[in-house]
C-alpha cells in the first residue's frame, strides 16, 4: 500500500497542473523563449537604430548562440510576423518594432528608477534591468512612468520610447571628434560593453556635465571639467557622446544648497533639470518650491545628510540631493 501512495504523491507532485514540476518546467521554457524572443528583437532595433542592418551573425554573437540556433530563432520570428529576412540581414516587420520598443521602453523606465531611487550604482543598472525589462504589461509601464515624473532620457542619456512608441533622436558626437578646447555637454554614455562604463563611471563623468578636451592623441585623451583632469584612453572616451553647450549659463549667486553653512538662510531658485523621478516629487511635496525660505540647521554626525528647516519643519537631505537643490544665498 505505501509504494501505491508513494507514487501518487510523486505523479500528484510532478503533474499537478500549474503547481506541479512539469508545468513550472514548461513556464521556465516558455518564458525563456519569450526572453530570447525579446532580445532579438532588441538587437535588430539597435541597428536599425544606428544605420544598421542586423546578420545571422550579430544576432548569434549578441545572444551567444550557435550558427543553428540563431537560425531556428529568426525562423521562428520570421513565422511569428516580427521580423523578415532579406539578402542584406534581418529587418523588423512594423509589428516586431513595436514590440521592441515596448520592451526598451520597460528597459530604459526601470534603468532610470534603479539609478534615482533605488540608489544602485550606474554601472550595475543596466544588468538589473535587462531582468525586469521583460515584464512590460502597459498599464504596468504607465503607472511607473508617471511616479516617475515622465522622464525623457535614462540615466546614461538615450531617450525613453513613450507609450505610443515614438522615439526621439539625439544628435551627438563621440568626444573623440569634438574640436580642442570648445566646451561640450555631456549627452549620452554608452552603457555597453561594461567594463568600459565602469572605466567611465570611475573618473566621475556624469550626464549634463560640461567638459572640454584639452589634449588629445593615439594613446590619450584628456577632459577637463573647469575643476580636474579626466585622463581616458581613446577606446573608452569613444563611449562618450557630446553635444554644443546650449545651457544658459547659470546666474552667479545661484549656488547648490550643499553650499549653504550650517545656521545660514537662504531662499530656493529652483530645482536642477537633471533631477527628476520619485525625488523630485518628494522635494516638491516637502516645499522646496522657488521662494521659500530654507535654513541649514545641522548635519549628521558624519557630515551627511543634513537637516534644514523649511517651513517650520525639519527636514533632512542627503548630500546627493542637496546639490541639485539651487538657491540664493543670505535670502537675497
Amino acid at each position: 500500500m505505501l509504494p501505491v501512495i508513494v507514487l501518487v504523491v510523486l505523479v500528484l507532485i510532478i503533474f499537478w497542473p500549474r503547481a506541479g514540476l512539469w508545468a513550472i518546467w514548461r513556464r521556465y521554457l516558455e518564458d525563456r523563449g519569450r526572453h530570447q524572443a525579446e532580445d532579438a528583437l532588441k538587437h535588430l532595433h539597435t541597428y536599425a537604430w544606428r544605420g544598421g542592418i542586423a546578420t545571422l551573425d550579430s544576432l548569434a554573437g549578441a545572444l551567444r548562440l550557435s550558427s543553428r540556433a540563431a537560425v531556428h530563432l529568426a525562423a521562428r520570428l520570421e513565422s511569428q510576423g516580427l521580423l523578415h529576412s532579406t539578402a542584406e540581414g534581418l529587418r523588423l516587420t512594423p509589428a516586431g518594432e513595436q514590440l521592441a520598443l515596448q520592451v526598451i521602453r520597460a528597459h530604459r523606465l526601470w534603468e532610470r528608477y534603479l539609478a534615482d531611487e533605488a540608489r544602485m550604482p550606474l554601472a550595475a543598472i543596466h544588468a538589473e534591468a535587462e531582468r525586469r525589462e521583460h515584464d512590460h504589461a502597459a498599464e504596468a509601464l504607465r503607472a511607473l512612468d508617471a511616479a516617475l515624473g515622465y522622464p525623457a532620457t535614462d540615466p546614461h542619456g538615450d531617450p525613453i520610447p513613450t507609450a505610443q512608441g515614438q522615439l526621439a533622436r539625439t544628435e551627438a558626437r563621440p568626444i573623440t571628434e569634438w574640436p580642442l578646447h570648445t566646451p561640450a555637454r555631456i549627452v549620452h554614455l554608452e552603457d555597453e560593453p561594461a567594463v568600459i562604463f565602469a572605466q567611465i563611471a570611475a573618473q566621475g563623468l556624469r550626464l549634463g556635465q560640461v567638459v572640454r578636451v584639452i589634449e588629445s592623441d593615439p594613446r590619450r585623451l584628456v577632459l577637463s571639467d573647469g575643476e580636474q583632469a579626466h585622463r581616458l584612453a581613446p577606446v573608452v572616451a569613444g563611449n562618450i557622446f557630446v553635444a554644443p553647450d546650449a545651457t544658459p549659463a547659470r546666474p552667479g549667486r545661484l549656488k547648490p544648497l550643499t553650499a549653504l553653512p550650517a545656521g545660514r538662510t537662504a531662499i530656493v531658485s529652483a530645482l536642477d533639470e537633471n533631477l527628476q523621478g520619485f525625488t523630485r516629487r518628494r522635494l516638491l511635496d516637502l516645499g522646496l518650491t522657488p521662494g521659500t525660505s530654507i535654513t541649514a540647521e545641522l548635519p549628521s554626525l558624519f557630515g551627511d545628510p543634513v537637516a534644514y528647516r523649511v517651513r517650520g519643519a525639519l527636514i533632512a537631505l542627503r548630500k546627493d540631493q542637496a546639490e541639485h537643490i539651487l538657491i540664493t544665498p543670505n535670502g537675497n
